[in-house]
């Protein structure tokens, strides 16, 4: 990597952690955490994703126990990030029940990350949802979030 060329920094939400452990999403999940190891990423993450991590079974744990440290970055969920959160319920993008997806969109943000990247094809990683996240984030005055599966954003040999 160019020492100018500066990593991305992605928001991986906890269907990204348990996607190496489910044989359909297995593959791209595995080799975007090999690719956090070798430098080209770095993995955010917020106070909710470390609550469902705690909530994960122990393989899941370890491979978030494994990523170095100088690859990580945690997010605290702040005021900005809770009413950011809440303009989504209330623009009903999701419901109540997917309270914490909503809440990954706003962390990821109000942290300004580069990408979203989540398994979750209902509430997160969906066109329809997409377009209206994006529209939530500029009537409040933030920028647009690109969303995507781990899939769309590992570095494939060739």
């Amino acid at each position: 990597m160019d020492k100018k060329e500066r990593k991305l920094r992605i928001f991986v939400d906890t269907s990204v952690f348990g996607g190496c452990f489910d044989d359909e999403f297995r593959t791209a999940s595995e080799r975007f955490f090999e690719q956090v190891k070798n430098g080209l990423f770095t993995v955010v993450v917020s106070d909710t994703v470390i609550k469902e991590l705690e909530k994960s079974p122990e393989e899941v744990k370890k491979l978030f126990a494994s990523i170095p440290e100088v690859a990580l970055e945690v997010v605290s969920i702040t005021a900005e990030i809770e009413n950011l959160r809440d303009a989504y319920l209330a623009n009903k993008i999701v419901t109540e029940k997917y309270f914490d997806d909503a809440e990954h969109i706003a962390a990821a943000t109000i942290s300004k990350t580069d990408i979203i990247i989540s398994w979750n094809f209902k509430h997160i990683v969906n066109f329809n949802r997409i377009k209206k996240y994006n529209g939530v984030n500029l009537l409040q005055g933030y920028g647009e979030l690109a969303i995507h599966s781990p899939s769309e954003v590992i570095e494939n040999e060739g």
